[in-house]
């Protein structure tokens, strides 16, 4: 099969257009932006030959039937939204590359035992309703009536945007898809990090997408004077915050390959009364923690307090949140390798340290993730960037793995 690089990084470029001009690249989900952006999508998945419709959660699917009735699909894609300020890269290339795929089964006559489904999920990022992954939580039955209840700043609850959006808020309260109906999802994504460049390879195999725990930190000490209170009589809750920071960053960096794939990092900080001329009396931090294992989220908690001695300060943690780590599939872990292979593409293993829209479809389905480089490891900032080969590359080892999980499975 020959997938047409030129017109591919066109669908990028094209797809990268539909952005806020005062602030690219941003397109969020439910933007008149996004809108445009997902009409240009439909029209070009029906001229791939797909038949094209919004699920229940406003996921746009393009769908080529197989030739083998009652068999489950093969899923592949990502989403079309964007963080504020964003790259062109992020999420676009999946499903750039799942089109591209459509479009060479299509131009080659090709056919699949298997129906394949080519999905933009809705709002993979962090939507303004204060939920991120809401098509793929929909489809593993994980959006909740809370989720479905949160409001943006002017209001409108998320079930409302779905609605606008051209989805049916009222058949969320079961999954959308059911164990057995997906035979594997597969995704292409840049990689968020500086691995492959690093190592001079053009494919990663993700082995799995860690879990992430955030956790809220509190040091308490008391408010007083900074001019006339003696540096020992004081309970500086920021000196104390300070020597939690450095407790974080050392602990993890001490985990970290032991065996598993470890970051945390402390990116949000309240000092109170935050005020010049006031030894600060409490301050209010939030953790972000990652790591490959269960086992290592559960654990970190109490080695940081072990860790951290601030004698009469008050130290406290309580959890905030908890995705736990997902496993890729070894069958399409192996079956991404061996199409790397024969495609003479040099590989590695290596986890994903970022949330897709694979850890919902792993939760229905096998799944499994390819990873192209990103210049400098860089995402989620207008400078992200990869380039046409290495986009090329990845798209024709995910059209080689489909290809073999079609026949295999």
């Amino acid at each position: 099969m020959n997938l047409d690089r030129d017109r591919l990084w066109a669908d990028i470029e094209t797809l990268a257009g539909f952005t806020r001009p005062d602030s690219p690249w941003t397109r969020r989900a439910f933007s008149p932006e996004f809108d445009a952006a997902r009409a240009w999508l439909a029209r070009a998945f029906a001229e791939a030959g797909l038949a094209v419709r919004l699920d229940a959660c406003a996921n746009l699917i393009g769908r080529r039937a197989g030739a083998e009735p009652g068999l489950p699909v093969l899923m592949s894609g990502s989403h079309c939204d964007t963080v504020p300020a964003g790259g062109r890269f992020d999420g676009i290339a999946g499903v750039a590359a799942a089109l591209a795929f459509a479009r060479a089964l299509r131009e080659s006559g090709t056919a699949l035992r298997h129906p394949f489904e080519v999905v933009d999920f809705l709002s993979e990022e962090p939507s303004d309703y204060g939920v991120s992954s809401v098509g793929s939580r929909a489809i593993a039955g994980r959006l909740s009536p809370e989720h479905l209840a949160m409001t943006d700043a002017a209001g409108e609850t998320l079930a409302q945007a779905i609605a606008r959006a051209g989805g049916d808020p009222a058949a969320l309260d079961r999954p959308l898809r059911r164990p057995g109906e997906i035979a594997a999802y597969v995704e292409l994504h840049i990689e968020q990090g500086r691995v492959l460049e690093a190592a001079g390879l053009p494919i990663g195999v993700v082995d799995r997408i860690v879990g992430i725990a955030r956790h809220a930190l509190v040091v308490t000490g008391r408010t007083d004077h900074a001019g006339s209170t003696p540096m020992d009589a004081r309970l500086d809750a920021l000196a104390g915050a300070a020597r939690v920071i450095a407790a974080v960053e050392a602990l993890a960096r001490d985990l970290t390959g032991k065996p598993d794939y470890v970051v945390a990092t402390v990116g949000k900080i309240a000092a109170f009364p935050n005020a010049a001329n006031a030894v600060p009396g409490r301050v209010e931090m939030v953790l972000d923690l990652r790591a490959g294992s269960d086992a290592t989220l559960a654990a970190f908690p109490e080695l940081l307090k072990s860790r951290c001695d601030l004698g009469p300060l008050g130290f406290e943690i309580a959890p905030i949140s908890l995705a736990p780590a997902t496993l890729c599939a070894k069958p399409v872990t192996e079956a991404i390798a061996a199409a790397a292979d024969r495609l003479g593409l040099g590989h590695r293993a290596l986890p994903s340290g970022a949330g897709h829209d694979a850890v919902n479809a792993a939760l229905v389905a096998p799944a499994g993730m390819i990873f192209i480089p990103c210049r400098d490891g860089r995402s989620h900032v207008p400078e992200e960037w990869c380039s046409p080969e290495e986009l090329h590359d990845g798209a024709r080892v995910l059209a080689e793995t489909l290809l073999d999980l079609d026949r295999r499975l």
